[in-house]
């Protein structure tokens, strides 16, 4: 794999500072995700910086799976995330869990009772939101707060028995209740949870919360670099916090980058699950979903989307990148690679009167125009082809260089055909078109006694191949109004609204079409990719596709007005 490195970035340059200083002797980042969903677009900017500057400098990249959360956990999930690292191209040095330190953990919770910097809570979830204060009022202190350290020691220990229920107590950080940055406000750090773990099993029915664990995690594996996406700067105290009281052997620093954020597009795990749940896409890898596997099973490469976060860089900045960006590297990686073949997605029959009955040519043709490496190919040419439907108009208007009565045109790569009839139904569609060719026009023989300004791709119709097109959109309709920075590992609130964004779900978002390919295309197979010629790049569906039910996604459209920065 094409590593080019990041581009330069504030990032770059402190472990640059560090590795000269002597203060890191080797770079060490790790990608850690939480196994309750699939990894999507943003993940894959978040896999790329961490796998890239370790890289770059001679360090080693962790594969860590933040799983500190049973209840919307699943191995489901951990093989998910595994396959879309290693398909994006990259190679953890090694495998952890969270769940592998959960003793570790346990010991540091009871040391920070110990130091009396920590102490159970018997306020209910609601009732600590209440007490939590807000951004322009202090909280106010737990009835509990004050416990003494042997008795929150044995209420920790009995939690960890299993004497209490689900929600009846939970461990907090004693810090400071009056802090201007609430996630200081004595956070929860440990709760009950009587379920089973996809790693540890019943082993446990108290569990660490994610930014409790996350800091020790860090610390353990001596990652030198905690880099993670912005929304996590506020978290930055509490992570130090944990380290230091704690008192981990290693001390990680976080910094914090701009995260990725798509137009039309949702990037919220939460938001992706309900998609899934409520039934609004096909799955996890629905080709209309940013998710890894979604843009795998539509057609994407991963050159295309290291190539697309490369571009989008490193910064301290949040953004709204343009759709269109992500296209363009699609477009650049596909064009010079696939061949270029004709479908007809929405057919209309044509019949050529003059045409001898029984008799097929076969014509040879570029199967790639800007790269003669890939060869040619033999197409068949009868009597009877299929056109697209709206390369016909009865009535057209000015400056229309298609077909309709009494016009020519040339049929791409073989002869000049003219409309001389139509056929209509009962409901006043035309459903069959006849026209008449003219020999000497044949495509390479040299004609050159007249011109025709309308050029039509076509199938031949004795040998096309039906297939199946999806045609996508953006999921969408317009720029989503909230893309909310959510903290992976943090439960919304309570009282955050309903999501909205099931209001702006585009009802076009998917189109599916029947019609004809070419002959030749009749043993392709899942990840086969192609252009057809002025529909776009297209890619056989590896989940419904057959080789009796051909389907192709529609990747991306021929062109757009994009330009990538010099």
């Amino acid at each position: 794999m094409e590593n080019r490195g990041t581009p330069s970035n504030f990032i770059k340059n402190v472990i640059t500072e560090d590795l000269s200083s002597g203060k890191v002797k080797e770079v060490v980042t790790r990608f850690p995700p939480e196994p309750n969903g699939y990894l999507h677009i943003g993940h894959a900017k978040a896999i790329w910086i961490n796998f890239t500057l370790a890289d770059e400098f001679g360090g080693k990249t962790h594969l860590r799976f933040d799983d500190t959360n049973p209840l919307k956990e699943d191995t489901e999930y951990v093989n998910s995330i595994q396959e879309d690292v290693k398909w994006l191209g990259y190679e953890w040095e090694e495998l952890r869990f969270a769940s592998d330190y959960f003793g570790d953990m346990y010991e540091r919770a009871e040391l920070l009772i110990q130091k009396g910097k920590a102490y159970v809570d018997d306020l209910t979830a609601e009732q600590i939101r209440e007490h939590r204060g807000t951004l322009t009022e202090p909280g106010v202190n737990s009835p509990y707060r004050e416990r003494g350290i042997e008795e929150n020691l044995d209420l920790f220990r009995r939690m960890r028995a299993g004497e209490f229920k689900d929600g009846e107590k939970v461990l907090r950080a004693k810090i400071d209740m009056s802090a201007p940055n609430i996630n200081l406000r004595d956070p929860v750090i440990y709760r009950i949870s009587h379920s089973h773990h996809h790693n540890t099993g019943d082993a446990w029915c108290i569990y660490p919360m994610y930014t409790f664990a996350h800091p020790l995690e860090d610390a353990i594996e001596h990652v030198t670099h905690s880099l993670c996406s912005l929304e996590f700067e506020d978290q930055r105290p509490f992570y130090d916090w944990v380290v230091a009281e704690c008192e981990m052997p290693a001390s990680p620093h976080q910094y914090e980058f701009g995260r990725l954020n798509l137009a039309q597009t949702v990037t919220s795990k939460r938001k992706l699950k309900l998609l899934v749940d409520e039934g609004h896409v096909d799955g996890w890898d629905d080709p209309r979903m940013p998710t890894i596997s979604g843009l795998r099973r539509r057609g994407y490469t991963p050159e295309a989307i290291r190539s697309f976060v490369h571009e989008t860089g490193i910064s301290k900045s949040q953004g709204l990148v343009d759709l269109q960006m992500l296209e363009h590297f699609i477009r650049e990686d596909l064009k010079l690679t696939v061949p270029r073949t004709m479908s007809v997605l929405r057919p209309l029959k044509v019949v050529i009167t003059n045409y001898p009955e029984g008799q097929t040519e076969w014509f040879e043709i570029e199967n790639n125009v800007e790269n003669e490496a890939m060869g040619t190919r033999q197409i068949p040419f009868s009597r009877e082809i299929y056109i697209e439907r709206d390369d016909f108009m009865e009535n057209p208007p000015n400056k229309y260089f298609r077909l309709f009565p009494g016009n020519e045109v040339r049929l791409k790569n073989a002869y000049f055909i003219k409309c001389t009839d139509f056929i209509k139904d009962e409901n006043g569609e035309v459903v069959e078109l006849h026209c008449t060719y003219d020999p000497e026009t044949k495509s390479g023989s040299g004609f050159t006694g007249r011109k025709v300004k309308g050029t039509l791709h076509w199938v031949d119709a004795s040998q096309a191949v039906p297939a199946e097109f999806r045609l996508y959109e953006p999921l969408i309709s317009a720029e989503e109004a909230d893309q909310e920075a959510e903290v992976e590992g943090m439960e919304p609130s309570a009282d955050k609204p309903e999501p909205t964004f099931l209001d702006q779900l585009n009802p076009k978002s998917i189109e599916i079409l029947h019609g004809f390919v070419e002959p030749g295309l009749k043993d392709s197979v899942a990840q086969d990719k192609f252009q057809f010629f002025r529909h776009g790049y297209f890619n056989v569906d590896s989940k419904y596709s057959a080789p009796d039910h051909l389907v192709f996604n529609l990747i991306v459209s021929l062109k757009s007005s994009f330009q990538p920065a010099k």
